[in-house]
């Protein structure tokens, strides 16, 4: 697995993933916007020629804001999100970045586990953020050192 970041190539791949992964996907152009995007960092991990995860983020003054970390659902339990948080804690860190936050579904049990295990502590709740079903989404925050 090689993570890497996210070239227009990897647009389409990582629509598909989005579909697979989320009830509420991302558009194939709004993924391609971020390209464009100066606040964006967008992080794919691959394997040969297919995409296995991506990791997307938002960064203003020096705090980011995680948009989405999928994995597929043949590569997870592997590894692959956990690396694709810390190389983008590690990118984020190159930029001058000094804190993450994401928001996660209440239910989501094996991505709090991996968040937590990361060093991500919860800093609040959003009620019935998710609608597609309707669910709370707890937002955890890590912060370090630049």
């Amino acid at each position: 697995m090689i993570i890497e970041p996210m070239k227009a190539c990897h647009v389409p791949q990582i629509a598909q993933l989005e579909k697979r992964c989320f009830t509420d996907p991302w558009s194939e152009k709004s993924i391609a916007s971020e390209l464009e995007n100066p606040l964006s960092l967008w992080l794919v991990a691959v394997d040969g020629e297919k995409l296995i995860g991506y990791v997307g983020s938002q960064t203003v003054l020096g705090e980011t804001d995680m948009m989405n970390l999928a994995v597929a659902p043949e590569a997870r339990r592997q590894g692959t999100g956990r690396a694709l948080v810390l190389a983008i804690v590690d990118a984020l860190t190159e930029k001058g970045s000094h804190s993450l936050m994401l928001e996660v579904r209440v239910s989501n049990t094996p991505a709090r586990t991996l968040y937590e295990s990361l060093g991500f502590s919860q800093v609040g709740r959003r009620p019935k953020y998710y609608v597609n079903p309707k669910e709370d989404a707890l937002i955890l925050r890590k912060e370090w050192s630049v």
